[in-house]
């Protein structure tokens, strides 16, 4: 019984000291190698190729459909040939748009990036900075969203529900 208890407080303890060693690690650790610290290689992806990252969630999860899904389920959403064309344009447009923001703010990154890496920033450069990424990422929500907004003026109120449907957000 003794050798069982002194067994079980042994494994206690060296749970212990695993599990104190685990808290006290980053759970940032590793993220140091990345070439842009902040950001990780998908989001510079994403952002590099204008891709949404939930950006219109406000729109599209209160109706308002997005150009890209619309296109992918044309056909089941019987769209018209003018439709098609008018959101075809209207995403070619968004994506130009998100492409061209999402580099600028990939290169605010790693302009914010550098500053820290070669403790050269300040506050008031700080500020600026921040400010200038925080810039661009609203103007790039705002494509998105904007994109969505043109769709809710395209559709017919029966295509816009047809699309709920289909996204799963009604029976």
């Amino acid at each position: 019984m003794k050798k069982g208890f002194i067994l079980l407080a042994l494994l206690l303890v060296g749970a212990c000291s695993a599990n104190h060693s685990e808290h006290n690690q980053s759970h940032y650790a590793g993220e140091e190698k990345r070439e842009i610290k902040a950001i990780s290689a998908e989001e510079i992806s994403n952002y590099l190729n204008g891709n949404g990252m939930g950006l219109a969630k406000a729109a599209e999860l209160n109706g308002y459909p997005g150009p890209k899904h619309i296109l992918e389920n044309e056909s089941t959403l019987e769209l018209t040939a003018a439709q098609k064309e008018e959101i075809q344009n209207s995403f070619q447009k968004m994506k130009n748009e998100a492409v061209d923001l999402g580099k600028q703010i990939v290169e605010k990154e790693k302009e914010l990036d550098g500053l820290f890496g070669q403790n050269k920033i300040d506050g008031d450069l700080l500020k600026t900075k921040t400010q200038e990424v925080a810039k661009l990422q609203g103007d790039l929500r705002n494509a998105h969203l904007q994109a969505h907004l043109e769709m809710k003026k395209v559709l017919s109120p029966e295509q816009v529900s047809k699309y709920n449907q289909m996204r799963g957000y009604i029976n």
